[in-house]
Parts: C-alpha cells; structure tokens; sequence
C-alpha cells in the first residue's frame, strides 16, 4: 500500500471536514469552521491512498521554538496501518526543518504519542493563549480529560 503525504490545498478542505466530522461529533477533536481551515490551510499535511484523503495533521506554531499536533484523523477503514504514525513523523520533520525545538500534543491517544517520543507534560505548562483560542471552544471545558504531551527535536 502506498501513501503519499502532501500539503493540503483549499480544494482539500470539504473532503477534510468530512473525514473529521465524526470524531469532531464524538468530541474527540475541536470543531474548525471551514474559514478557519483555510486560513491555516498551509500547516495541514494529507494523507493520499487511490487519490482520497485517508488521513491529516496540522502543524500549529504557537511560538519560535514551540508547535503542535493537532486535528489529526484517521479513516476508520485504514486505521491500524501506521498512517497515523507516519503522518506524525513527516509533520515533526516539518517541525524540525522550520527550527522549532519542541512539539506538543493535547491527546486521548497517550500511547499513540508516546511510542513516537512524546512525553506527559502538566497542562499548566500550555500556553495560555491555547487555553483561551483553542480549549474553550471544547465542549468538555473546563473538564478536561486530554493529556498534554510534548517532544523535544
């Protein structure tokens, strides 16, 4: 099987909203308006299997030395195939081309990012512009059973 990791486009962006639309349902990942989207659409890395859309990631720079992970989704169908995994690491080698030093993660996937290097960190040590651009918009805030993970480059 053969997948190619590309940069999205603003042509991406309807197929994106659905692969994401039910982990974005359950939860599991925060909603992004489709405006939102395009306005980033620069940090979004695709995963391509038979020309479809199986699987993204953004890249979010919060500060020179400091990114995230964020909205990344699997299909379903192709989870289990180290898409994901995959998907991280051509995003950190992103990271890493860019400069920054340290790439984090709000999670319910711990294991996930731990097998690929990131450790648990306290959410106090977020920045607070996350918590107030990003976490309120969560519809379990201020409950939040996420984990915070990061990883040094």
């Amino acid at each position: 099987m053969t997948i190619e990791y590309v940069k999205a486009t603003l042509l991406d962006i309807s197929k994106m909203q659905e692969l994401i639309s039910p982990e974005v349902e359950a939860g599991i990942i925060l909603p992004r308006s489709e405006d939102e989207v395009a306005t980033n659409i620069r940090s979004y890395t695709l995963a391509i299997y038979n020309d479809e859309i199986v699987a993204f990631s953004a890249l979010h720079i919060h500060t020179l030395m400091l990114a995230e992970i964020r909205s990344l989704v699997v299909k379903e169908t192709m989870r289990g195939k180290k898409i994901g995994e995959k998907l991280v690491n051509v995003v950190l080698d992103e990271a890493k081309q860019l400069g920054l030093k340290r790439v984090l993660s709000l999670t319910y996937k711990q294991t996930f990012f731990e097998r690929l290097g990131f450790i648990e960190i306290p959410k106090e040590s977020l920045p607070e512009h996350k918590i107030w651009a990003d976490c309120i918009k969560c519809k379990h805030f201020p409950i939040c059973n996420e984990i915070s993970l990061i990883k040094n480059l």
